[in-house]
Protein backbone atom coordinates (compact mmCIF):
# COMPACT_ATOMS: atom_id res chain seq x y z
CA UNK A 1 0.00 0.00 0.00
CA UNK A 2 2.91 2.52 0.77
CA UNK A 3 4.52 1.41 -2.53
CA UNK A 4 1.46 2.19 -4.54
CA UNK A 5 0.97 5.84 -2.46
CA UNK A 6 4.94 6.62 -3.00
CA UNK A 7 4.52 5.66 -6.82
CA UNK A 8 1.96 7.44 -7.16
CA UNK A 9 3.53 10.71 -5.30
CA UNK A 10 6.65 10.29 -7.71
CA UNK A 11 4.03 10.05 -10.70
CA UNK A 12 2.58 13.35 -9.44
CA UNK A 13 5.90 15.47 -8.96
CA UNK A 14 7.36 14.31 -12.46
CA UNK A 15 4.25 15.63 -13.66
CA UNK A 16 5.04 18.90 -11.89
CA UNK A 17 8.12 19.12 -12.62
CA UNK A 18 7.52 18.89 -16.47
CA UNK A 19 4.77 21.63 -16.33
CA UNK A 20 6.85 24.09 -14.45
CA UNK A 21 9.83 23.32 -17.61
CA UNK A 22 7.35 23.42 -20.15
CA UNK A 23 5.82 27.24 -18.64
CA UNK A 24 9.38 28.26 -18.41
CA UNK A 25 9.97 27.55 -22.03
CA UNK A 26 7.03 28.30 -23.18
CA UNK A 27 6.92 32.28 -23.59
CA UNK A 28 10.30 32.47 -25.17
CA UNK A 29 9.01 29.35 -27.84
CA UNK A 30 5.42 32.67 -28.34
CA UNK A 31 7.85 35.42 -28.58
CA UNK A 32 10.00 33.79 -31.48
CA UNK A 33 6.72 32.62 -33.33
CA UNK A 34 4.79 35.76 -32.89
CA UNK A 35 8.06 37.28 -34.11
CA UNK A 36 8.29 34.91 -36.97
CA UNK A 37 4.53 35.43 -37.74
CA UNK A 38 5.64 39.43 -38.30
CA UNK A 39 8.43 38.85 -40.67
CA UNK A 40 6.64 36.48 -42.59
CA UNK A 41 3.68 39.19 -43.06
CA UNK A 42 6.24 41.18 -44.77
CA UNK A 43 7.75 37.59 -46.90
CA UNK A 44 7.85 35.99 -48.87
CA UNK A 45 11.64 36.14 -48.77
CA UNK A 46 14.63 34.80 -50.72
CA UNK A 47 16.79 32.15 -48.67
CA UNK A 48 20.41 32.88 -48.00
CA UNK A 49 22.15 29.92 -46.48
CA UNK A 50 26.39 30.52 -46.22
CA UNK A 51 28.56 28.54 -43.54
CA UNK A 52 31.42 29.52 -41.21
CA UNK A 53 32.79 32.76 -39.69
CA UNK A 54 35.32 33.97 -43.03
CA UNK A 55 32.26 33.93 -45.63
CA UNK A 56 29.85 35.81 -43.70
CA UNK A 57 32.64 38.31 -42.91
CA UNK A 58 32.93 38.42 -46.75
CA UNK A 59 28.79 39.10 -47.06
CA UNK A 60 28.72 42.02 -44.85
CA UNK A 61 32.03 42.87 -46.58
CA UNK A 62 30.12 43.70 -49.73
CA UNK A 63 27.47 46.12 -48.49
CA UNK A 64 24.45 45.08 -50.23
CA UNK A 65 22.45 43.49 -47.30
CA UNK A 66 20.44 46.16 -45.80
CA UNK A 67 18.30 45.18 -42.38
CA UNK A 68 15.28 45.34 -41.76
CA UNK A 69 14.53 47.94 -39.46
CA UNK A 70 11.30 46.67 -37.59
CA UNK A 71 12.54 43.06 -37.16
CA UNK A 72 16.18 42.60 -38.03
CA UNK A 73 16.50 38.95 -36.72
CA UNK A 74 15.25 36.47 -35.30
CA UNK A 75 16.81 34.31 -32.76
CA UNK A 76 16.36 30.06 -33.14
CA UNK A 77 17.89 27.19 -31.63
CA UNK A 78 21.45 28.90 -31.57
CA UNK A 79 21.16 30.39 -34.92
CA UNK A 80 20.79 34.24 -35.93
CA UNK A 81 18.57 34.65 -39.12
CA UNK A 82 18.57 38.26 -40.14
CA UNK A 83 16.03 39.64 -42.40
CA UNK A 84 17.08 42.53 -44.24
CA UNK A 85 16.91 43.38 -47.93
CA UNK A 86 19.23 42.85 -51.32
CA UNK A 87 18.75 45.21 -54.21
CA UNK A 88 15.03 45.80 -52.97
CA UNK A 89 14.28 41.66 -52.70
CA UNK A 90 13.64 40.86 -49.75
CA UNK A 91 16.16 38.13 -47.79
CA UNK A 92 16.24 35.91 -44.81
CA UNK A 93 20.18 35.08 -44.09
CA UNK A 94 22.12 32.33 -41.99
CA UNK A 95 24.93 30.92 -41.38
CA UNK A 96 24.41 27.24 -40.67
CA UNK A 97 27.77 25.73 -39.18
CA UNK A 98 30.17 23.77 -41.07
CA UNK A 99 29.30 20.14 -42.04
CA UNK A 100 25.74 18.30 -44.18
CA UNK A 101 23.97 17.97 -40.34
CA UNK A 102 24.42 21.85 -39.83
CA UNK A 103 23.60 22.42 -43.48
CA UNK A 104 20.29 20.35 -43.70
CA UNK A 105 18.88 21.21 -39.95
CA UNK A 106 19.19 24.94 -41.17
CA UNK A 107 17.85 24.73 -44.48
CA UNK A 108 14.57 22.78 -43.20
CA UNK A 109 14.51 25.21 -40.43
CA UNK A 110 14.37 27.97 -42.71
CA UNK A 111 11.83 26.37 -44.92
CA UNK A 112 9.73 25.66 -42.37
CA UNK A 113 9.38 28.47 -40.42
CA UNK A 114 9.74 31.38 -42.83
CA UNK A 115 8.06 32.15 -46.12
CA UNK A 116 10.89 31.32 -48.50
CA UNK A 117 10.51 31.46 -52.10
CA UNK A 118 14.35 29.81 -52.55
CA UNK A 119 17.53 29.17 -51.24
CA UNK A 120 20.53 30.90 -52.42
CA UNK A 121 23.70 28.70 -50.77
CA UNK A 122 27.14 30.21 -51.09
CA UNK A 123 30.92 29.90 -49.77
CA UNK A 124 34.16 28.76 -50.44
CA UNK A 125 35.48 25.65 -51.64
CA UNK A 126 38.51 23.54 -52.79
CA UNK A 127 39.17 23.26 -56.52
CA UNK A 128 39.50 19.62 -57.87
CA UNK A 129 39.87 20.91 -61.85
CA UNK A 130 43.06 21.91 -63.12
CA UNK A 131 41.26 23.60 -65.60
CA UNK A 132 39.81 25.90 -62.76
CA UNK A 133 41.61 28.41 -60.85
CA UNK A 134 41.71 29.54 -57.16
CA UNK A 135 39.31 33.08 -57.01
CA UNK A 136 36.62 31.20 -59.89
CA UNK A 137 33.58 30.61 -58.74
CA UNK A 138 31.45 27.77 -59.44
CA UNK A 139 27.53 26.86 -60.03
CA UNK A 140 27.53 23.13 -60.21
CA UNK A 141 24.67 21.84 -62.50
CA UNK A 142 23.71 18.99 -60.27
CA UNK A 143 23.18 21.46 -57.76
CA UNK A 144 20.55 23.88 -59.54
CA UNK A 145 19.33 23.98 -62.64
CA UNK A 146 21.24 27.64 -63.75
CA UNK A 147 20.62 28.14 -67.68
CA UNK A 148 22.34 30.32 -69.29
CA UNK A 149 22.88 33.74 -67.15
CA UNK A 150 23.92 36.99 -68.32
CA UNK A 151 25.61 38.20 -65.45
CA UNK A 152 26.22 42.15 -66.83
CA UNK A 153 30.26 42.20 -66.65
CA UNK A 154 30.38 41.42 -63.02
CA UNK A 155 34.35 41.96 -62.03
CA UNK A 156 35.81 39.19 -59.87
CA UNK A 157 38.79 40.15 -57.42
CA UNK A 158 42.13 39.16 -58.74
CA UNK A 159 44.05 40.25 -55.51
CA UNK A 160 44.09 40.10 -51.76
CA UNK A 161 46.01 43.62 -51.25
CA UNK A 162 48.62 45.88 -53.77
CA UNK A 163 51.35 42.35 -53.11
CA UNK A 164 48.99 39.14 -52.98
CA UNK A 165 47.43 38.56 -56.05
CA UNK A 166 46.61 35.53 -58.26
CA UNK A 167 48.33 35.09 -61.51
CA UNK A 168 45.28 35.16 -63.99
CA UNK A 169 41.87 37.03 -63.54
CA UNK A 170 39.22 34.93 -61.61
CA UNK A 171 36.17 33.85 -63.77
CA UNK A 172 32.60 32.27 -63.27
CA UNK A 173 32.06 28.74 -64.35
CA UNK A 174 28.96 27.48 -64.78
CA UNK A 175 27.24 23.89 -65.22
CA UNK A 176 30.26 21.83 -63.55
CA UNK A 177 30.31 18.88 -60.86
CA UNK A 178 30.44 19.50 -57.43
CA UNK A 179 31.08 16.86 -54.35
CA UNK A 180 30.26 17.14 -50.62
CA UNK A 181 31.68 15.03 -47.59
CA UNK A 182 31.81 15.52 -44.48
CA UNK A 183 35.81 15.99 -44.67
CA UNK A 184 37.74 18.86 -46.00
CA UNK A 185 39.39 17.57 -48.91
CA UNK A 186 43.18 18.25 -48.83
CA UNK A 187 44.76 15.33 -50.26
CA UNK A 188 46.10 15.40 -53.87
CA UNK A 189 45.86 11.50 -54.69
CA UNK A 190 41.62 11.82 -53.02
CA UNK A 191 41.23 15.10 -55.08
CA UNK A 192 42.99 13.26 -58.38
CA UNK A 193 40.06 10.66 -57.92
CA UNK A 194 36.84 12.48 -57.67
CA UNK A 195 37.90 14.44 -60.69
CA UNK A 196 39.22 11.30 -63.11
CA UNK A 197 36.05 9.15 -62.05
CA UNK A 198 33.31 11.39 -61.19
CA UNK A 199 34.63 14.62 -62.84
CA UNK A 200 34.08 16.96 -60.00
CA UNK A 201 35.23 20.26 -60.07
CA UNK A 202 34.45 21.75 -56.55
CA UNK A 203 34.77 19.79 -52.84
CA UNK A 204 33.29 21.05 -50.13
CA UNK A 205 31.02 20.09 -46.74
CA UNK A 206 27.64 21.49 -47.59
CA UNK A 207 26.20 21.85 -50.57
CA UNK A 208 24.36 18.52 -51.18
CA UNK A 209 23.07 18.54 -47.58
CA UNK A 210 21.13 21.80 -48.44
CA UNK A 211 20.14 20.56 -52.38
CA UNK A 212 18.60 17.30 -51.36
CA UNK A 213 16.91 19.53 -48.26
CA UNK A 214 15.45 21.86 -50.43
CA UNK A 215 14.62 19.85 -53.34
CA UNK A 216 12.71 17.67 -51.09
CA UNK A 217 10.70 20.27 -49.54
CA UNK A 218 9.91 21.50 -53.23
CA UNK A 219 11.87 24.38 -52.99
CA UNK A 220 14.15 25.61 -56.25
CA UNK A 221 17.72 26.02 -54.88
CA UNK A 222 21.06 27.29 -56.57
CA UNK A 223 24.39 26.79 -55.22
CA UNK A 224 27.59 29.46 -55.81
CA UNK A 225 30.81 28.41 -54.18
CA UNK A 226 34.11 30.45 -55.01
CA UNK A 227 37.44 28.41 -55.14
CA UNK A 228 39.70 29.16 -52.12
CA UNK A 229 42.66 26.31 -52.58
CA UNK A 230 43.36 23.17 -55.00
CA UNK A 231 42.38 20.66 -52.26
CA UNK A 232 45.69 19.20 -51.70
CA UNK A 233 46.71 19.36 -55.51
CA UNK A 234 49.34 22.36 -54.15
CA UNK A 235 52.66 22.14 -53.60
CA UNK A 236 53.33 23.36 -49.79
CA UNK A 237 50.53 24.41 -47.66
CA UNK A 238 47.15 24.72 -48.95
CA UNK A 239 46.04 28.25 -49.78
CA UNK A 240 42.45 28.61 -48.15
CA UNK A 241 44.40 31.00 -45.44
CA UNK A 242 45.78 32.92 -47.77
CA UNK A 243 43.06 33.17 -50.39
CA UNK A 244 39.89 31.91 -48.69
CA UNK A 245 38.56 35.51 -48.18
CA UNK A 246 38.97 36.74 -51.83
CA UNK A 247 37.14 33.48 -52.95
CA UNK A 248 34.42 34.53 -50.21
CA UNK A 249 33.77 38.25 -51.58
CA UNK A 250 34.12 36.89 -54.91
CA UNK A 251 31.49 34.16 -54.54
CA UNK A 252 29.12 37.05 -52.28
CA UNK A 253 29.83 39.15 -55.60
CA UNK A 254 27.99 36.44 -57.55
CA UNK A 255 25.34 35.75 -55.18
CA UNK A 256 24.28 39.95 -55.02
CA UNK A 257 24.30 40.26 -59.09
CA UNK A 258 22.09 36.97 -58.97
CA UNK A 259 19.53 38.28 -56.86
CA UNK A 260 19.56 41.90 -58.48
CA UNK A 261 19.01 39.98 -61.64
CA UNK A 262 15.74 38.50 -60.39
CA UNK A 263 11.98 39.58 -61.33
CA UNK A 264 10.16 41.59 -58.14
CA UNK A 265 7.63 39.12 -58.20
CA UNK A 266 9.84 35.92 -58.45
CA UNK A 267 6.45 33.75 -57.37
Amino acid sequence: MAAKRFAACFLRLVLISLLVAYSFSLPLNWRSLNLIKKVNREGPYIGLITVFPPEETAFFQIGAFKPNQKHPFVDLSGRRFLVGKIHDKKVVYVRCGVGMMNAAAATQQMLDLFDILGIVHFGIAGNANNSLSIGDVTIPQQFSHTGIWDWLGIKLNQCLNSSVCLPQKPQLVVGLRGSTANIFVDNAAYRDFLFQTFRVSSVDMESSAVVMTSLSNGFPVIVIRGLSDLAGGQSGHNSIDTFGSLAAINACKVVVQFIKQLHHDTR
